[in-house]
């Protein structure tokens, strides 16, 4: 089982978005990613990041309101997934694998408790294994490693309730819209025929003639806030990219070598915190360790270092009046800087256990 799961590593991908995170799985043999329309509504493009797939932006090029399902257009030549109608029964192990509440790359087992259960004329397979938010998108597999689902929602009033778009449906909107790749397109809710962005003359159906749900093809683009607006504009000043950093409305992670610094905007308390995660505290020597924190330290300006349980930080916190694009890109230039070079000292030095990114 442990191979089986392990088979999927470079296979499914982390969804950011302003709004939040989910799952993708990387359909290498249709040049697509699939996940949730409701991981990436709102979204022309979206971020994906995961194991051997660098951080960056791909384009939205298909969603489905009715299955909750979207494409994201992605060349990958990792080993193709097997997609085919693999009919479930009640009792049989599966697997649903994701991305929960942004943590990377998680397995959960379970059963299928019902093969069949329909919500809004959709059927879809009900498993009791843990679903959380994140997972959305993810793939469903059973002890064969095959797909038999994608993770699609979970029932708010009941406990281990999660739901998957079995394999066969996905397997049908894929080749319905094959014919029409890789031009933007969208199924109607109504007729369920698939219209490319051209086709929808201001925004019906050339079928059915059923109106689209408002911004199907065209997103309204996301507008930050104040604070947030000069963030982003000190984090484009010092090199990095925006878009690709944001990973929430108010968060963003930025690498800097073999660092990883998480920015976060709390807007009740008023306050930008940047935390670089060095690593882990080494196991021997933590005396000349501590000693070697507490003279930097005394040194450096601006930030300073901590220890939150068994992490090892270099932090600084900014008052929202006190933000100015000038001097915060000097101080959040210099902690990513300094993050990079301390955690390779820590761990070269004194064993610091360093983070993978």
């Amino acid at each position: 089982m442990k191979e089986v799961i392990q088979s999927y590593k470079n296979k499914v991908v982390q969804i950011a978005t302003p709004l939040g995170s989910g799952t993708g799985l990387i359909v290498s043999d249709h040049n697509i990613i699939v996940t949730n329309r409701h991981v990436i509504f709102g979204n022309n493009e979206v971020v994906i990041k995961g194991h051997g797939v660098p951080k960056q932006k791909v384009k939205v090029i298909f969603t489905d309101a009715t299955n909750d399902i979207a494409f994201l257009n992605y060349n990958s030549s990792i080993e193709a997934v097997s997609i085919s109608p693999h009919d479930v029964v009640a009792g049989e192990s599966i697997i649903a694998i994701g991305h929960p509440l942004g943590l990377e790359f998680t397995a959960t087992q379970g059963i299928v408790s019902k093969a069949k259960r329909e919500f809004n004329n959709v059927d879809y397979i009900q498993v009791d294994a843990a679903i959380n938010p994140g997972n959305s998108g993810g793939p469903l597999i059973n002890e064969n490693g095959e797909i038999v689902g994608i993770n699609t929602f979970i029932y708010k009033n009941g406990q281990s309730l999660g739901f998957a778009l079995p394999s066969g449906r996905l397997l049908e909107l894929i080749n319905e819209y094959e014919s029409l790749y890789p031009n933007r397109s969208s199924s109607c809710h109504s007729c369920t025929r698939i219209s490319t962005l051209e086709q929808a003359v201001d925004m019906y159906c050339q079928n059915c003639g059923t109106k689209f749900q408002e911004d199907e093809f065209n997103f309204k683009p996301y507008l930050p806030g104040v604070v947030q607006t000069k963030i982003e504009n000190i984090l484009f000043n010092i090199g990095k990219d925006p878009e690709i950093s944001r990973v929430g409305s108010t968060a963003w992670d930025v690498e800097e070598g073999s660092s990883l610094t998480k920015i976060t905007y709390n807007e009740k308390s008023r306050f930008i915190y940047a935390d670089a995660v060095l690593g882990t505290l080494p196991k021997e020597n933590l005396g000349s360790f501590y000693e070697y924190l507490l003279k930097e330290n005394y040194d450096i300006d601006n930030s300073t270092f901590s220890i939150s349980k068994q992490n090892v930080m270099l932090s600084t916190i900014i008052y929202q009046d006190d933000l100015n694009e000038e001097s915060g890109a000097e101080i959040l230039g210099k902690l990513f800087s300094l993050a990079d070079y301390y955690d390779d000292i820590l761990a070269d030095q004194f064993g610091l256990i360093m983070n993978k990114n």
